[in-house]
This record gives structure tokens, sequence and C-alpha cells, in this order.
């Protein structure tokens, strides 16, 4: 009598894994390029986009459910459960990072140097047209306070050079960092501040957010103020107060470039 081979068991969850974390790469990609066009639907954009990580955290479920599989009843499978979760982790590192950065950091949106007396956006034509119609609001003192725990190190800049000078190196810094810059405003006037208002894009998603610069005159130099604004969400991820530092970094050394 032919006795018949004993065939190994498959877990299906090893190949349902990497066929999903393909699936949520193809997708992803596809937000991704969406979301960094500014005249794409901003909204449905991101849905697509959190819909494609969603897809992703499930293809690691499913390479979980695949490992445990394998490791009781000895199933074939283990390979395409590993590569579904290599791609799924490829996929969910970025967005974990920030989801464990934002634990630490308070919900704020609107990070500026000077928490007394921020910086107040440009109401003019322009200003609003490059915004989009929004005006960001003033931060009250409950947001103003939350601040100053979080970013004790967040503070203006203060050069020994004139107004007009820390002016044009607040702009070319500006212009480094590839902002579209709104107004430029020369410091003078009756008010004798210099203004400088731009729209930041960030790296990944290439969303816009607002930054006004003030450059305020004193008699031992200029003094550069800086507050930069999300348009989309209430909780920035420290995207803000990075942002700031960056800046003020770069006109510093374009300061001490030109002495």
């Amino acid at each position: 009598m032919r006795r018949l081979p004993l065939e190994e068991p498959i877990t299906r969850a090893g190949p349902l894994s990497r066929q999903l974390a393909v699936f949520a790469i193809i997708a992803t990609g596809l937000a991704l390029i969406v979301v960094r066009d500014p005249r794409a639907d901003t909204d449905a954009a991101l849905v697509a986009l959190a819909a494609g990580l969603c897809v992703a955290l499930a293809a690691a479920v499913a390479a979980v459910f695949a490992f445990v599989h394998v490791w009781r009843e000895g199933a074939r499978g283990l390979g395409a459960a590993l590569a579904g979760l290599l791609l799924a982790l490829l996929l969910l590192g970025y967005p974990a990072y920030l989801g464990l950065r934002g634990l630490r950091l308070p919900a704020l949106s609107d990070i500026t140097t000077d928490i007394d007396n921020p910086p107040a956006f440009s109401r003019s034509r322009a200003a609003f047209a490059a915004r989009g119609g929004r005006y960001p609001p003033d931060p009250g003192p409950a947001i103003r306070e939350r601040q100053r725990g979080a970013y004790p190190q967040i503070a203006p800049l203060t050069l020994d050079i004139g107004a007009d000078e820390a002016f044009e190196l607040a702009r070319k810094a500006a212009l480094n960092r590839h902002w579209q810059i709104v107004e430029a405003i020369r410091p003078g006037g009756r008010t004798g501040n210099g203004r400088i208002e731009a729209v930041a894009r960030g790296l990944i998603l290439n969303l816009p957010d607002d930054v006004t610069v003030r450059i305020r005159p004193r008699a031992d130099g200029a003094r550069i103020d800086v507050r930069s604004a999300s348009r989309i969400g209430g909780r920035d991820f420290g995207s803000n107060a990075d942002r700031i530092r960056a800046y003020l970094d770069d006109v510093a050394n374009l300061a001490l470039a030109v002495k």
C-alpha cells in the first residue's frame, strides 16, 4: 500500500501580510504624491495617506499572527511574514516616531519667540491670499504658558548690527530655506519695525505653515522675533519650534559670516 506524503501546514497570514504591505506601500506612495501637490485636495489626500498607513498596520498584525502559527505548528510562510513585517515597519517607522514625540509635547501648533507680545501676521490682501484666506489667531494665555513650559529655549535673536542689515540677513535666511516670501517690509515707517511674511512647507508632506518675522531696531543693534503657525491640526509635533530654531541659527551664522 502506497503511503501519501504528509503536507506541511502553510500559514495564510504570512502571504496576506506581504500582500497588504505591498498594497500599503503603493497606496501610501500615491497618496504622498498627491499630498505634496499644492493643487490637490489636501484633506482627501491626507485621508488616503492615513488609510495606507492603516493597511500597513494590518500587515504588521498579520505578520505577528503568522509568526505565532509558524512557532506553534511549524507552518511554512515565515519568509512572506518577515517581508510583510519589514515593509510595514518601513512605512510605520516615521509616524511612530512622531507619535512618540507627540506624547511628550503639549498640543501646540503656534510657536513664537516672544510669548508676551507675539508678532502679528499681516492682514494685507497678498498675505491673506497666500494663507488661503486664513488669519492665525493670537495664542491665548493658556497656550502661552504651555509653550513656556515646553520650549524654554525658544527666544529672540539679538544682533549687534543695524536693523536694515539684520533685515537683509533675515530675508536671505528665509530664501535659503526656500520659504515663499509674501511680504518683505524694511524697518522704518510708523512702528519702526521690519517684517517678513512667508509660507514654509514641510519636508515630507509639503504642507504649508505660516511664518512671520519681526525685525525691531534697538539702541545696540536689532532684535529678531519669529512666529510659526501650522494650518492643519492642533498639534505640530514640535515642527514649528524646530523651524524657528533652525531659521534663527541660519541668521546667526550669516551674521557671523559678514563680520
